[in-house]
């Protein structure tokens, strides 16, 4: 174990430097916020895919691929089409705008009061994405290296929060890069393939396992349906996969490179998934599925290669946990400080110091939760449920007004939190009555209230 804590102290190391580096690169709000908009291909492909993969796509889907054999896929497919679609269709006209945050959009459409208002639902959301993975950063080092929960929390997490705090989206974009890389590797050419042999080859996976965990709707078609309703909209919408957007050089790079992204979410989530079935095979006992990754990492790989892949896993939490923290920080610095201090536009000091502020708030909150895949559905339950519907209205009706769309936010927000907390965080209810008690309330505020006398177009 002594030389696996060698290796992911090293990979930190490493990330703390690439964060240096990007604080000497991030000389404006522009630079630390979206990288100067001017990412390639390679460095923007690896980026968009890293943001999305992280601690519910790897320890979430190799758990759900234990339980439920490779239909565990679906949310990792959800993702990658999301991804796709959110390239192929709106990266262009988004491009366009030049804008920070989601909720800039709605402004342009309704007024600014419409913004503020989806940006307190875009904090929750951003505040819970953060929390995710730093919850599963502490998941996976106290199984592995037998610390304490909370010290893995605030070592893992700390980590995260300094190179985000120091260099922004440059620091995220060449630490992203590296992390793609190392997962890449780590998870899908050593891991799967070890677990692969240890089992005794794939004729021996098929045997031991039974024939519905080789279906791809075993997880039922209800939980497809939920994951797609709630992770690919949720693509389409969330402030940390658009700050990647907008980070692209031109609409060819995202468009071209944001599509491959996509299409290899879609291969991870495979990948996960068939080592959460092999974990089934060789620890069929496991007292708790959502250490199934972390068992099979401890059990499975010699020292050393066992190191590697704890970093792989590590990178892939981090990328998408400094994702929900600079998302997070940019809302409040660009949606809602600007109110408080009367219009004033926020600096690069002041971008770093609530960055800092708000990556504490993520570490105090992962140690009070304890389920990666619940913490990522509750951020997009809030986020689906609360803005979806007003963003498509603000694009496609014209009829639509703030006072729809502020109630329909508020109406979709609160249904789905009385249904988390009614029915539980893994339901399929809060997003589906969320997002019809938000339609019905859109519609009709908007049509009992004033007309816009003029219709901005919002992309």
């Amino acid at each position: 174990m002594a030389l696996d804590l060698l290796v992911v102290l090293i990979y930190a190391a490493g990330m703390l430097l690439l964060g240096y580096y990007g604080m000497r690169r991030a000389k404006t709000n522009e630079d630390y916020l979206v990288a100067g908009r001017n990412l390639g291909p390679t460095l923007y492909m690896g980026t968009m895919a890293a943001t999305v993969l992280g601690g519910a796509s790897t320890v979430g889907t190799v758990r759900l691929g234990y339980v439920h054999g490779i239909s565990g896929f679906w949310l990792c497919a959800a993702l990658g089409f999301g991804i796709i679609a959110l390239n192929l269709f709106l990266a262009k006209p988004l491009l366009k705008l030049k804008i920070y945050t989601v909720t800039q959009v709605l402004e342009k459409r309704y007024t600014p009061l419409a913004r503020q208002a989806s940006a307190v639902i875009m904090l929750a959301y951003a505040l819970m994405i953060g929390v995710t993975s730093t919850l599963a950063i502490g998941t996976v080092l106290q199984v592995l290296f037998g610390l304490p929960f909370w010290v893995s929390v605030l070592l893992g997490g700390g980590v995260v929060v300094v190179y985000s705090t120091i260099g922004g989206m440059w620091s995220l974009t060449l630490t992203d890069i590296v992390q793609f890389i190392i997962k890449t590797v780590g998870l899908m050419f050593i891991l799967l393939p070890i677990c692969l042999y240890r089992v005794g080859g794939w004729d021996e996976l098929v045997s031991k396992l039974p024939a519905a965990s080789f279906s791809f709707t075993t997880i039922g078609w209800d939980t497809i349906i939920t994951y797609f309703m709630i992770y690919f909209f949720g693509i389409l919408i969330g402030q940390d996969i658009w700050q990647r957007v907008f980070t692209a050089k031109d609409e060819k790079v995202a468009k071209y490179a944001g599509s491959v992204a996509g299409v290899y979410c879609i291969a991870y989530g495979l990948a996960c998934a068939l080592i959460g079935m092999a974990a089934h095979v060789l620890i069929p006992n496991l007292d708790n599925v959502n250490n199934a990754f972390a068992a099979i990492v401890k059990l499975s790989l010699p020292d050393g290669i066992r190191g590697l892949v704890i970093a792989a896993a590590l990178a892939a939490m981090m990328s998408t946990a400094s994702a929900g923290l600079l998302a997070a920080s940019t809302v409040l610095t660009e949606d809602l400080l600007p109110k408080l201090r009367g219009g004033k536009p926020s600096s690069l000091g002041l971008n770093r110091l609530f960055t800092c502020l708000t990556g504490l708030v993520v570490l105090a909150i992962a140690l009070v939760v304890n389920d990666v895949i619940s913490a990522l559905t509750l951020a997009y339950n809030l986020l689906v449920g609360g803005m979806l519907i007003p963003l498509i209205g603000a694009i496609y009706w014209k009829r639509a007004t703030t006072a729809g769309a502020i109630g329909s936010m508020a109406l979709g927000f609160v249904t789905a939190l009385v249904f988390m907390f009614k029915d539980g965080l893994d339901a399929n209810t809060p997003i589906y009555y969320s997002l019809a008690v938000g339609l019905v309330s859109f519609i009709v505020i908007s049509l009992m209230s004033r007309r816009p006398a003029t219709v901005a177009s919002a992309i």
